[in-house]
């Protein structure tokens, strides 16, 4: 099973994602959104679970949440906007693992994309789809799931 792992779009979605994301069978978006009509072409590619970052005040009038858990192709997955492990308050890492260790956390918020493991959880950013930072190249993931149960992660890059 393959997942788009996308954040941090602020209102711009590149045409590329669509291209990129054929074939995935759901599509994690670790906020700062810009609006919702983003994610309706984003749906046009598969199903979409997103989360508001500290950009979308605007949307959670329209149901969308700080944290969300997903169970996709047997693995567990915690989307949230902000969720480097070193940046991660105390309540915040008790909300986490409440309810069981998830297999991965998807978050976005530094525009960097990276990979972290820690307590055998893997943190996962996608960077930043519309405005990277440090002079990187904006940047999307794919999170696979084997048929063995492994997780893997890749970037692509759309710049």
């Amino acid at each position: 099973m393959k997942i788009g792992l996308i954040s941090d779009t602020h209102g711009h979605l590149d045409p590329r994602i669509a291209v990129l994301f054929a074939g995935v069978e759901h599509i994690l978006h670790a906020g700062d959104i810009g609006d919702e009509s983003l994610l309706a072409t984003l749906r046009a590619v598969a199903p979409v679970t997103a989360v508001l970052g500290n950009t979308d005040r605007g949307l959670r009038d329209q149901g969308f949440r700080d944290m969300e858990r997903r169970t996709l192709g047997g693995k567990t997955f915690l989307l949230l906007h902000t969720g480097r492990p070193s940046d991660l308050t105390e309540d915040v890492r008790r909300m986490i693992f409440a309810g069981g260790k998830p297999n991965m956390v998807v978050f976005g918020h530094t525009h960097h994309p990276e990979q972290i493991v820690e307590n055998g959880v893997m943190f996962v950013n996608p960077g930043s789809a519309s405005r990277p930072r440090m002079h990187r190249p904006p940047t999307v993931a794919i999170a696979e799931i084997h048929p063995d149960g492994r997780l893997e992660v890749r970037w692509l890059k759309l710049g």
